[in-house]
């Protein structure tokens, strides 16, 4: 069973306490913390209401179910949850196993005036699935039951699933016939292919890959108008695409319950490298160059020196780090050094080519190649940082991100001000924030900008929620300043909502709204989230 108040699972959560070092560095950087107190499981379910649902087949009522779909898993999230003060909780929660029970239920709310939540994985980070307060009774659709590959076209290489499969089971379902689908987003573990199209998420190997607005090939929506049939098309020109009206929709127009995915087979080797540049500026270059140059690559990541020198020195293994720094340095690589990763996965013929033509550019860059050793342990740990909240959560320290996209003429002064920005923003409160940042989802025309910052914890709850405030406007004011999209990956949910005019201008924000009026005339498909 999941964590009701945190990341992962009760039986098999990872334990990321912080070592010694990794505290101490940690301190260095923002000064010692204080942990706030969590509340209890039993206190949280005691602050649960009586239900003002009516009754139905599907609909449970329960005050720990109820719990448990309440919140996702960001920062206002996990501070409902260790509070035990939630706010607003569904008053049932609905767990169909077909898409006519999910228009069922969807009937069913239209006939008795209430609101509906879709809920997928629950691991948000922009407060999509967080219910309004109001007079309505709210129902979360929980979408756990729909969780089958249903059908493998290997010809066509399509592949149909139940849209509340989580990412392991989508990869064993399609392994067990050679396939993969390859979309890898941070949240893998425990997100849904349903989600996934709902926010527009990327994975980590979105070179090979592909966006899931590339995978995505079709299905079926349940509205309250009816149910949509998306057909697959290898291409069309028949006007505009009704499968990108959906993506990104986050539950407010309907709730997808079959996606239909382009696959792949399997590849024959996957391996994974890291280099070593001497500087933000030349990797910066470098990484440009490779992606503009149609090296076929299956992922790109570069660690600025921030990010660089946290990360080994939160690894662990200080004596080989300290060599391999030693080593570094000989090798022109010291202070300012930022990290490159890389993987290649296609063929051997095809995964030689790319790592030599790859190594040429990184030579050519004045970068130092370090082989596959520290890309075999970012492999193992490429879904570790979620669970790292935990660690540090339990020290009184607070972790949160920032990401963006924007062209490559925009990049560098964007991160300078949108570290500058999330670092300086609790100045007036004397309080050291810890930023690093790195880019990935490469494109030619620019790439995504990944920012994490590290604060303290507050005396309270509440001052821990206005500290969170400013970092996370000083952030979104950063990228809106430089032109960038509000989110390239998470979404819009209720954090991202107010920078989105700044984006889609008045005339497309108009359009978005009247669209999902279309589908939803009385606001009750997940009012608040995307636009208000």
């Amino acid at each position: 069973m999941r964590l009701w108040n945190g990341w992962g699972d009760e039986k098999n959560n990872l334990d990321f306490e912080l070592s010694a070092s990794s505290r101490a560095f940690i301190e260095q950087r923002i000064g010692k913390s204080t942990p706030l107190a969590d509340a209890t499981l039993q206190d949280a379910l005691s602050r649960v209401p009586v239900s003002r649902s009516p009754e139905h087949r599907l609909i449970s009522t329960d005050a720990e179910d109820r719990l448990r779909h309440c919140r996702g898993q960001s920062i206002p999230d996990w501070l409902a949850m260790r509070s035990g003060d939630f706010g607003t909780f569904p008053d049932g929660v609905a767990f169909p196993e077909t898409s006519e029970d999910v228009q069922e239920i969807l009937s069913f709310a239209q006939d008795n005036d209430l609101i509906v939540i879709p809920y997928g994985g629950g691991t948000s980070v922009c407060g999509h699935i967080t219910p309004e307060p109001g007079d309505k009774p709210v129902i979360t659709i929980a979408m756990s039951r729909m969780n089958k590959l249903m059908a493998l076209d290997k010809k066509s290489q399509i592949a149909t699933f139940g849209a509340g499969i989580l990412g392991p089971d989508v990869e064993a379902q399609l392994a067990k016939e050679g396939y993969t689908l390859g979309h890898y987003p941070q949240s893998w573990e425990l997100s849904t292919v349903g989600g996934w199209v709902a926010s527009r998420s990327s994975g980590q190997q979105s070179l090979r890959y592909g966006r899931i607005e590339k995978l995505f090939a079709g299905g079926r929506i349940e509205t309250l108008k009816g149910t949509l049939d998306i057909p697959t098309f290898p291409a069309s020109s028949a006007g505009p695409d009704i499968r990108e009206m959906f993506m990104g929709s986050e539950g407010r127009m309907g709730i997808i319950t079959e996606v239909k995915v382009r696959v792949t087979p399997i590849a024959e080797q996957e391996r994974f490298y890291v280099a070593f540049f001497p500087s933000w500026e030349s990797g910066m270059q470098a990484t440009r160059e490779i992606i503009q140059s149609g090296q076929q690559l299956s992922m790109m990541r570069l660690s600025n020196a921030t990010e660089t020198e946290t990360h080994l020195k939160l690894a662990g293994h200080e004596r080989v780090v300290n060599l391999l720094n030693r080593y570094l340095r000989m090798r022109g690589a010291g202070e300012g050094k930022t990290m490159f990763t890389f993987g290649a996965t296609g063929s051997r013929d095809q995964c030689k080519s790319a790592l030599k033509l790859t190594r040429k550019l990184i030579g050519k860059h004045r970068g130092v190649y370090t082989g596959s050793l520290i890309g075999k342990q970012w492999e193992h740990s490429r879904f570790r940082a979620p669970y790292l909240r935990h660690g540090l959560w339990d020290v009184g320290v607070i972790v949160d991100t920032m990401e963006t996209c924007l062209d490559w003429s925009s990049v560098p002064a964007a991160v300078v001000d949108m570290e500058a920005d999330i670092a300086n923003a609790l100045s007036a409160d004397k309080e050291d924030v810890h930023v690093f940042t790195h880019l990935s989802h490469f494109y030619g025309q620019g790439c995504s900008v990944y920012s994490t910052f590290i604060f303290r914890a507050g005396s309270d709850y509440a001052e821990t929620m206005e500290r969170w405030k400013k970092l996370k406007a000083a952030g979104a004011e950063a990228i809106v300043r430089h032109g960038g999209t509000i989110s390239h990956q998470h979404g819009v949910g209720i954090d991202h909502a107010p920078y989105l005019p700044a984006e889609k201008g008045v005339l497309g924000i108009k359009a978005i709204k009247e669209l999902c009026q279309l589908f939803d005339p009385d606001g009750r498909m997940n009012p608040g989230k995307l636009v208000p």
